[in-house]
């Protein structure tokens, strides 16, 4: 049986991840499955920073406008639909590439997750609609009352999305959905090499900042006003464009919303550094370091 390798790119979002994976894979001669939960929409164009015409001309990229952001789409169901590309892949390729910076995604594909109930339509409207009506801290107690195991361990208690999750699973299986994340990983019948792609913070939010005036020069405010009636969709309550609906909400100025999306992708960078921080198994490198890359993959058996 052939040595199939599996080489993840990641790192906090505006790192330079994407250019680098692109050259890499033309080295190694593989395709890229993208590990990014917004550039999955074909809708979002500006403010999800989608690879380039030129780098998806350079490398055949999965799961880059694959879907819409009116599909319901989940990281179970990203795993069995990645691990199916994957078996495909590597039918005919010794090696592939994952590059992204989503935590799930990338966990989904390496470690598996949790075989977990598919929501019902009424379910989800159900606790959306309460959200709306009730506010964040109602539904955090809720889930605090459900399941202060998941409450208190296991969530980002200021994250909606993730909160109004948790509702739905206890709602439809009778159980506390820490009971249902068992946390087992799953085998896989590829190796994984884990590369990690970071900078110094102080230029890394450089960069954040500076990506965020592009998008805004680009267009990213028309962009989210299209899409402004469809606000209270799970695939849009994500940075750069719900912080713009409060500002059409005439919540916000147009100038504290851009602060505020280049604060709160700063906030999530250092959300994506801490969690892959307790990942012992990344290798970690400037991203300008591409040759000790190649020469780490080289050691690891990976020939191009």
């Amino acid at each position: 049986m052939r040595n199939q390798v599996l080489i993840v790119v990641l790192g906090p979002t505006g790192v330079g991840k994407t250019e680098l994976a692109v050259r890499l894979a033309q080295r190694v001669g593989a395709e890229i499955v993208s590990a990014d939960s917004r550039q999955l929409f074909r809708e979002l164009k500006i403010g999800v920073a989608p690879p380039s015409s030129e780098n998806l001309a350079a490398v055949k990229h999965h799961f880059i406008g694959s879907h819409s952001i009116f599909e319901n789409y989940s990281a179970g169901q990203y795993e069995i639909d990645a691990i199916k590309i994957l078996t495909e892949i590597f039918e005919t390729q010794d090696v592939a590439m994952l590059v992204g910076g989503s935590m799930l995604y990338i966990d989904a594909v390496c470690k598996g997750i949790d075989d977990i109930p598919t929501v019902d339509e009424k379910t989800r409207k159900y606790w959306n609609e309460i959200y709306r009506e009730k506010g964040l801290e109602f539904i955090q107690n809720k889930l605090k009352e459900l399941d202060p195991k998941h409450f208190n361990e296991q969530i980002d208690i200021k994250n909606p999305k993730r909160v109004i999750h948790a509702l739905e699973i206890c709602t439809i299986t009778g159980r506390p959905f820490s009971e249902i994340r068992t946390g087992k990983i799953a085998k896989r019948d590829f190796e994984i090499i884990k590369i990690g792609i970071n900078l110094p913070r102080e230029i890394l939010y450089n960069n954040i900042n500076e990506r965020v005036d592009k998008m805004i020069t680009a267009g990213l405010v028309e962009e989210a006003e299209k899409f402004y009636p469809y606000k209270n969709l799970n695939t849009l309550n994500t940075v750069g464009y719900k912080e713009l609906f409060e500002y059409f909400d005439g919540k916000i100025s147009l100038e504290f919303a851009i602060e505020h999306i280049k604060r709160d992708t700063r906030h999530y960078a250092k959300k994506q550094l801490s969690w892959f921080g307790r990942d012992k198994e990344i290798t970690w490198f400037l991203p300008n370091e591409e040759e000790k890359i190649v020469d780490c993959l080289r050691k690891k058996k990976i020939f191009f």
